[in-house]
């Protein structure tokens, strides 16, 4: 893949207001395809919601961004189709009793009963199969993840799993769709800083063969394109309020949307 694949992100103004007051407001960046766009700010300051909202999974309020040529927040299935996310708590967790084979071995099926075209149904078993492999062993490289490596190799549960690998694994099931925009949630969470490093190292990899990515953290890694949900009396270069207007609780906020961004 090269930069043209990944979808251009940009925004301007762009809040989303909740029952409970606003979980992120005027929000304003421009990204070119292919970009590291690290979503930084604290616990509460509503970077998940703006990760959903990004990637189509929640409606804003006000303002508009652009994702390749879709526009938001009235287009959100265009968005949708071209857009997948690592992991997010609540909305796409992994399952802890599953093994590592169990969870490829469902997306791809998935990925052919969904995503996949007409034509492509219709090819012989064999030759499908072999499809959904090569793309499988294709998101596994892109993500990182040896799965010989693993404890019991592809028989190894979720629950096994280090935080580390655990992520690679949900960016390999993102990536088994060819997205144009990945969004991961919590990218530095639980990390040592040798592990951060490691997931920015992923995370700029998979940008650089093509795909865009959003990520929410709490420090912004050098050499991004830095989007702060911080409210703007604490930042340094702030001009505006384009944080959240007054308080109000992300962790909230997030859950009461959880339902519909999971049912997108």
């Amino acid at each position: 893949m090269n930069g043209s694949h990944g979808a251009a992100v940009s925004a301007a103004d762009f809040g989303l207001q909740g029952p409970r007051g606003w979980a992120f407001r005027g929000i304003g960046f421009a990204a070119e395809p292919g970009a590291l766009v690290a979503v930084e700010g604290p616990s509460g300051s509503g970077r998940t919601c703006l990760l959903l909202a990004l990637t189509g999974r929640m409606r804003a309020t006000e303002g508009t961004a652009s994702v390749d040529r879709a526009r938001l927040p009235g287009q959100l299935t265009a968005v949708r189709r071209i857009s997948a996310l690592g992991p997010v708590p609540g909305v796409n967790d992994l399952d802890p009793a599953l093994t590592v084979a169990e969870h490829l071995r469902e997306r791809a099926l998935l990925e052919r009963r969904y995503e996949g075209s007409l034509r492509g149904l219709l090819r012989p078993r064999a030759e499908r199969a072999t499809a959904s492999r090569l793309r499988i062993d294709t998101a596994l490289g892109a993500a990182g993840l040896d799965v010989a490596a693993l404890p019991k190799g592809s028989r190894t549960s979720v629950r096994d799993l280090e935080r580390l690998d655990a992520l690679r694994l949900s960016v390999a099931l993102a990536l088994v769709g060819r997205p144009r925009l990945l969004g991961v949630d919590d990218t530095d969470l639980k990390l040592s800083d040798a592990e951060r490093d490691e997931a920015w190292a992923l995370l700029r990899s998979v940008a650089a063969r093509g795909t865009t990515v959003v990520a929410v953290c709490s420090e912004a890694p050098e050499g991004s394109v830095v989007v702060s949900t911080a409210p703007a009396a604490e930042r340094p270069d702030a001009t505006g309020p384009t944080g959240p207007a007054g308080p109000t609780d992300d962790d909230k906020e997030t859950a009461d949307a959880l339902p519909e961004a999971r049912r997108a």
